[in-house]
């Protein structure tokens, strides 16, 4: 059985205003990605490992900054897509581990919702997803606050013949509106109220 290694990192300048996703998962923060996609920069790590490890280039080479196709994209559709590839080439993520790099805020308390958001979009269990948060103890651009980065190592595994591919996420788990939680559905005009009709006539019987 043939066994890949990747790595990848990241990383996103941060400005006030903007939304912050990481690993698929909203975070409150007052300052968010400066990005052409939704900037998250540990998905974009990911993606990164994935397509090292079958030396397939990098995330910028499938998914150009120069294409409005790819302005404001839920990272998760791309990671999604990067997976596919591996799949199409015979190949199974073992795991993955990622760590990133923040002064603030604390996600710590996120973590499990991120390693399940992850394992839902790859297809595979929650255990083979691990994501960790450091900082820099306030030195250089992450220590001020000026950016955010993330790294993450995969390890892939040959699909033995005749076993089945892996399922990942519905296509539908994987759209949402960049910046702003899904909002709710529009209400449903009432129908205006129908007169009663007059109870039967008693004599008639």
């Amino acid at each position: 059985m043939d066994y890949r290694i990747g790595q990848g990192y990241d990383v996103h300048a941060l400005r006030e205003g903007l939304p912050m996703w990481l690993c698929g998962v909203r975070i409150e923060s007052p300052v968010g990605f400066v990005a052409h996609s939704d900037g998250d920069v540990a998905i974009h790590a990911l993606c990164d490992a994935l397509l090292g490890a079958l030396a397939l280039g990098d995330i910028g080479h499938h998914f150009p900054d120069s294409s409005e196709e790819f302005r404001g994209i839920d990272s998760k559709v791309l990671l999604a897509r990067v997976m596919a590839m591996v799949r199409e080439r015979g190949y199974e993520l073992g795991n993955a581990d990622i760590t990133i790099a923040l002064q603030a805020p604390k996600i710590g308390a996120r973590v499990p919702e991120m390693r399940a958001s992850l394992a839902a979009v790859l297809g595979v269990g929650v255990d083979s997803i691990s994501v960790k948060a450091t900082t820099t103890e306030r030195l250089g651009f992450v220590g001020r606050g000026e950016g955010m980065a993330a790294t993450a190592v995969c390890l892939l595994f040959e699909r033995p013949e005749g076993a089945r591919e892996a399922e990942p996420a519905p296509a539908t788990d994987l759209q949402r509106p960049v910046g702003e939680p899904t909002p709710a559905p529009e209400a449903v005009p009432a129908e205006p109220e129908r007169e009663s009709a007059p109870a039967p006539s008693t004599d008639a019987q």
